[in-house]
């Protein structure tokens, strides 16, 4: 169904990227100041008058369907670039900038420098979104994101920003437990924590020679957050992402047995869209994540000089 722009549901659809953003009706709500009832229903009169389903209502949660990841993207891309357009002729006290970061980089890069940047940047509102994978610009709903890749992503400008490198860490308690790791092969009697899949494991098992170890036990978890601390827990060993691990080797909450480290070619990317200008206050904040990673400030263009 096809609407005149006059009658462009701009309510319903802000309550619909709300919800969207937070996967939840109830978050969205007190977002919004409104009541959960109200959001529910906007998006439902949204399904029907466009004759698709927008999410997959759980028991208490809620996931967006294909059409409404599509229309999310959209919706999210559009706000901010209002919003952006406002900030940039409307003179306001304090300014915002959004940002996504995943969460390895969220939790252990960024979080721990946010006191300094508010410290330096009083004015500036910094509003962190959880980062899905970005592939092109049609990814991209914020004016700056943090993701991991090789560089080069369709209609977007690129700045290298931190490169890391794996090894396996586990917990004191683990080792003792298992008889502790000396040598590459002892991996067999430990179970073992993929990220996402065992390529980075196939990668680093070569490095050493031991292209056809099998292991005792094996788990998959997606989040390299809950993939910490399941090490930390002693659930097995992973494969820990340095340098963002190394306050935990140095404060023995785990241990690094190999000296043998595994270097991607993908690296932690500053990204903001080409077709977009940068506010000031994103300019401010992006030469700040590169000052923090040792890096010069952003050029005009902020084409990467790499």
């Amino acid at each position: 169904m096809t609407l005149p722009n006059r009658h462009l549901p701009l309510t319903a659809l802000r309550s619909f990227e709300a919800a969207a953003r937070l996967l939840s009706f109830k978050d969205a709500a007190a977002e919004l100041c409104v009541s959960a009832t109200t959001i529910s229903n906007q998006i439902r009169q949204l399904e029907r008058d466009w004759g698709c389903q927008l999410f997959i209502r759980k028991t208490r949660a809620v996931a967006l369907t294909d059409a409404g990841r599509s229309l999310a993207q959209v919706v999210s891309r559009a706000f901010d670039d209002i919003r952006a357009e406002v900030a940039t002729h409307i003179a306001t006290p304090r300014k915002w900038v959004t940002l996504a970061v995943g969460p390895i980089f969220g939790a252990r890069w960024l979080i721990p420098r946010l006191g300094r940047f508010r410290r330096l940047h009083p004015d500036i509102d910094l509003r962190l979104h959880h980062g899905p994978r970005i592939t092109s610009d049609a990814d991209m709903t914020t004016q700056i994101a943090i993701d991991w890749g090789t560089g080069t992503w369709s209609g977007l400008n690129a700045r290298k920003l931190i490169e890391i490198s794996y090894s396996p860490v586990a917990s004191p308690a683990l080792l003792r437990e298992k008889g502790g790791l000396s040598d590459p092969a002892d991996l067999a009697r430990f179970p073992v924590i993929h990220q996402h899949d065992r390529s980075e494991w196939t990668a680093w098992l070569a490095l050493t020679d031991a292209r056809a170890l099998t292991f005792a036990e094996e788990t998959v978890i997606t989040d390299s957050n809950v993939v910490l601390q399941a090490a930390k827990d002693g659930l097995g060993v992973t494969l820990g992402v340095f340098p963002f691990v190394q306050p935990d080797i140095d404060s023995g909450t785990l241990v690094q047995p190999f000296a043998q480290m595994l270097h991607p070619e993908r690296a932690f990317h500053l990204l903001t869209r080409r077709a977009v200008p940068l506010t000031p206050e994103a300019r401010r904040t992006c030469d700040w994540i590169l000052s923090e990673a040792g890096l010069p400030p952003v050029k005009p263009s902020f084409i990467d000089a790499d």
